[in-house]
C-alpha cells in the first residue's frame, strides 16, 4: 500500500491576488481550474516544477468574510534553493510574517493568511 500527497487546499477570498502571490513569491503556476458552469466557486490548481504537490485555491462567489484555513498554527513549509535570494524577495513583497534567526528560518504569510515557512536546503 502506498498512499502520496497530492494537494493542499485553502480557501480565498481574492483569488487572482493569492495567485500572483504564489507566482511570485514561490515560482508557482496555474495548471487547471475547475467548478460549475454557474461560476459559483472555483478550484484553482498551481504547482511548481520542482515540488512535488499542488496548491488547491478554492474561491465561493459572494464570499466577503475571510477564512480560517486552521488558524496561525497550521502552516505549509519549503526548502528554498537559494535561503538568501527567497529572504530577500520576501522582504522587498513585505510578506515576512515571522523570523527566527536561531533556527534560520522564517514565516511569509500569503494574501488570505496563510502561514509559508521558509526553510534553507540543509535543514
Amino acid at each position: 500500500m502506498q498512499a502520496r500527497f497530492v494537494h493542499r487546499c485553502t480557501h480565498v477570498i481574492d483569488k487572482q491576488r493569492t495567485i500572483e502571490f504564489y507566482e511570485k513569491a514561490l515560482g508557482f503556476h496555474v495548471v487547471r481550474e475547475s467548478g460549475p458552469a454557474d461560476g459559483s466557486w472555483t478550484n484553482t490548481f498551481m504547482e511548481s516544477d520542482a515540488c512535488p504537490f499542488q496548491l488547491e485555491l478554492t474561491w465561493n462567489r459572494g464570499r466577503t468574510e475571510p477564512y480560517d484555513n486552521g488558524g496561525r498554527d497550521q502552516h505549509i513549509a519549503f526548502v528554498v534553493d537559494d535561503f538568501d535570494a527567497y529572504h530577500e524577495l520576501h522582504r522587498q513583497m513585505g510578506c515576512i510574517d515571522y523570523e527566527n534567526v536561531a533556527m534560520g528560518l522564517y514565516f511569509i504569510c500569503d494574501p488570505e493568511g496563510q502561514r509559508i515557512e521558509i526553510l534553507p536546503e540543509k535543514c
